[in-house]
């Protein structure tokens, strides 16, 4: 499996996932959104309606009787109750659960930095995940070491 570490340092998560998530359901994927902070499901739904208004990107959460059919699941654990075989934690909380999907996505910001180089050097140690590292660089994002 892969896993995808993304280092804000310009943009926050709200304005990163929706770009992330378009690539997942664009290759007819779904996608499982993790965030456990306060107000934090709030602020991503948003965001998926607001960040490309022209291209609004569905989604329910966890408590949504329709959950199942969801492209894009927001819940505050890593239950695919809609099938997502694509991960992204937007939080900047590492969870183990997340190596159970095809491909995680790592969201963390200087204030998590210490949580993810610990999360980084537990995961290169496996032979079943293969982690990437990406920061940004002005608007783009560029693939590290």
């Amino acid at each position: 499996m892969q896993v995808d570490f993304y280092q804000l340092s310009r943009d926050p998560v709200e304005q990163v996932v929706p770009a992330i998530a378009r690539r997942v359901l664009d290759q007819g994927g779904r996608l499982l959104l993790v965030d456990g902070r306060e107000g934090g499901l709030d602020r991503l739904s948003r965001a998926l309606w607001e960040v490309e208004p022209a291209s609004f990107l569905a989604h329910g959460r966890e408590d949504d009787p329709r959950k199942a059919i969801q492209p894009i699941l927001l819940s505050t654990r890593c239950n695919a109750d809609n099938g997502a075989r694509f991960i992204a934690l937007a939080d900047g909380v590492w969870r183990d659960e997340a190596t159970g999907f095809e491909r995680a996505f790592y969201f963390f910001d200087d204030a998590a930095i210490e949580g993810a180089r610990a999360s980084w050097r537990a995961l290169t140690g496996r032979e079943d995940v293969t982690p990437r590292f990406w920061r940004q660089e002005g608007r783009r994002w560029v693939q590290g070491p």
